[in-house]
């Protein structure tokens, strides 16, 4: 096999023959068993089971079921909205068997993530959320969960991608989504998405019906900072026009007329009674192409666009009308959080 030394200047690589050592395949395994084996003592008692729905059911009651992770003492959870739903009943069981209500604290369809606190809980066993931005391609990850009701579940895997965007429940992208071929099933929901030393850089959210080893999990930097507005807030602030649109194509005739560079634009489809977008004077078949100095190139960039921090200030957009450039000034408010 081929291996590198240093060559006589000392300050290269030079590949050189050996044999290989049998220990090293079994040396290899271990380390790595060892990395999942810590990985799994050290969060796996802070996942719980997340059951919904009615403690004694008919046969036309159905509950749901999915994976939370512990991030506080005091006993805050983190799983997905999904999982929640509407329901008014929650339970969390731990690995010990443990079951202890929980209510909702908070939200948030447009990233697939609810925040709970379980009812009466202390001390309890509890992870950290991770700097996901610090990840890497191919760095081994762990998830934790409850699949298809088998309780503490553990998968290994890497990091396929990262930066990817995915749909969520409500129609808006969730953005910086990392893809893993960790396997994942139904109930892996909520679970956290481990890093090799042991902080939770994702929480699981999606896997691809008929696709072999593509999930998803949502970042824990965006976890972090939905958790704190619930906390802050009960929901997660953002700006409100009152649009409905799609992704279209700039005419290139329009763009050159207009003296953009746009291909694609918003084109707006609704504009609700009394938004916003209707005091500021749009109309339906305006294309957006830019909000507040930012290029608008589809739908999905000016949902993006409208975040906390552009709510209740007038900012500048340009629209194309029947192919010619329009200015318009706006004034986005705070979207009303859902029930």
């Amino acid at each position: 096999m081929l291996d590198f030394a240093p060559n006589n200047a000392g300050d290269a690589l030079s590949p050189r023959t050996t044999e290989a050592a049998p220990g090293n395949d079994r040396a290899l395994l271990d380390a790595y068993s060892n990395a999942v084996i810590d990985v799994t003592e050290r969060v796996g008692p802070a996942v719980v089971r997340v059951e919904t729905g009615p403690k004694v059911r008919t046969p036309r009651e159905r509950g749901g079921l999915g994976s939370g992770i512990v991030i506080s003492p005091d006993g805050l959870v983190l799983t997905n909205s999904h999982v929640v739903g509407s329901s008014k009943e929650i339970r969390l069981r731990d690995t010990e068997g443990f079951v202890t209500d929980a209510h909702v604290l908070g939200v948030d369809p447009d990233t697939d993530l609810a925040l709970l606190r379980a009812d009466g809980a202390r001390d309890l066993p509890y992870a950290s959320l991770g700097d996901s931005k610090q990840l890497r391609r191919g760095q081994l990850v762990v998830a934790i969960g409850n699949p298809l009701g088998f309780e503490s579940t553990v998968t290994a895997g890497v990091v396929s991608a990262l930066g990817r965007s995915i749909r969520s429940v409500s129609g808006r992208t969730i953005e910086d989504v990392i893809q893993t071929d960790a396997a994942l099933n139904p109930g892996n929901s909520g679970g956290p998405l481990v890093s090799s030393n042991s902080q939770v850089i994702g929480i699981n959210t999606a896997i691809i019906n008929g696709a072999q080893g593509i999930c998803f999990a949502v970042a824990s930097n965006t976890a972090q900072f939905v958790l704190s507005e619930i906390i802050r807030h009960g929901y997660v602030r953002r700006a409100f026009i009152g649009v409905a649109g799609q992704t279209a194509p700039v005419p290139r005739r329009h763009a050159v007329l207009a003296g953009v560079e746009n291909k694609m634009g918003a084109l707006l489809a609704q504009i609700e009674p009394d938004s916003p977008a209707a005091k500021a004077g749009l109309l339906p078949g305006d294309v957006v192409i830019k909000l507040d100095g930012v290029d608008i190139n589809g739908v999905d960039d000016l949902i993006r666009a409208l975040d906390r921090d552009r709510i209740d200030r007038t900012l500048a957009m340009d629209v194309l009308r029947l192919g010619r450039l329009r200015a318009i000034d706006i004034h986005p408010i705070e979207r009303k959080p859902a029930k």
